[in-house]
């Protein structure tokens, strides 16, 4: 029956890989959905609060899962903060991808801003007062990550300004300079946005008014500076 073995063991042998990388598959998704679980319960909570005065176990309780489970995903809560940066600032790149648009006129631009960032903030507010709130928290490993975040828009905007006529002449330093001025003024507004009554019309105009005379200020310093720029120290 050489044959017939043959022929019935074949398939058993062939299914085996199959069926054990559906079982890691299953394994693999139950903890990400997990690990998802806990950082939308730490985001949930951070409504509230701020990371450093969250326990781990009022982490695990509104998530659901015992506190032993925990450390299968992350070391600490700070090690949970950093991977909410990594999370929360996804929807940076997004912003600053709209944008980047280096063929619009500067008002355009500035306009286009200000609106992009009212969107985002209005459409992700929990993110986006997560980082507010930890960008200077007690949490020294979440303030680098948000910190290392932003140095990667800044080089991003950076990438675009070169490619506008006005930056003729710009040296590296200062130009990173003008990236952080739209960075820092990108996250003030997206801060201050969040502080306002959602149903205060009005105090999100003045807000969005404030921001655009900030980038309008710039631009203007902007296209003086190499003119008016004080001579480097000897």
């Amino acid at each position: 029956m050489p044959a017939s073995e043959t022929s019935s063991t074949a398939p058993i042998a062939a299914s085996a890989p199959t069926t054990a990388a559906a079982g890691l598959g299953v394994r693999s998704a139950k903890k990400l959905a997990t690990r998802q679980t806990l950082l939308d319960a730490a985001l949930r909570l951070m409504e509230r609060q701020s990371l450093s005065s969250l326990g781990l176990r009022e982490v695990t309780r509104e998530a659901g899962i015992a506190p032993a489970a925990f450390y299968r995903h992350f070391a600490d809560l700070g090690e949970l903060g950093v991977a909410l940066v990594e999370e929360s600032l996804g929807c940076m790149h997004e912003l600053i991808r709209d944008i980047r648009t280096p063929e619009a006129e500067t008002e355009d631009i500035m306009r286009r801003t200000v609106d992009v960032v009212a969107e985002h903030v209005r459409a992700d507010m929990p993110h986006f007062r997560f980082i507010a709130r930890e960008r200077h928290g007690g949490v020294a490993a979440v303030r680098e990550a948000i910190a290392a975040q932003l140095d990667t828009y800044i080089d991003e905007l950076v990438e675009d300004l070169r490619l506008q006529p006005g930056s003729e002449g710009w040296d590296d330093g200062d130009m990173r300079v003008l990236g952080r001025l739209y960075v820092n003024v990108i996250m003030l507004t997206a801060a201050d946005l969040l502080d306002a009554d959602v149903n205060d019309l009005a105090a999100e105009e003045r807000i969005i008014a404030e921001a655009l005379t900030q980038l309008r200020i710039v631009s203007v310093g902007r296209e003086h500076w190499l003119t008016e720029r004080p001579p480097a120290d000897e």
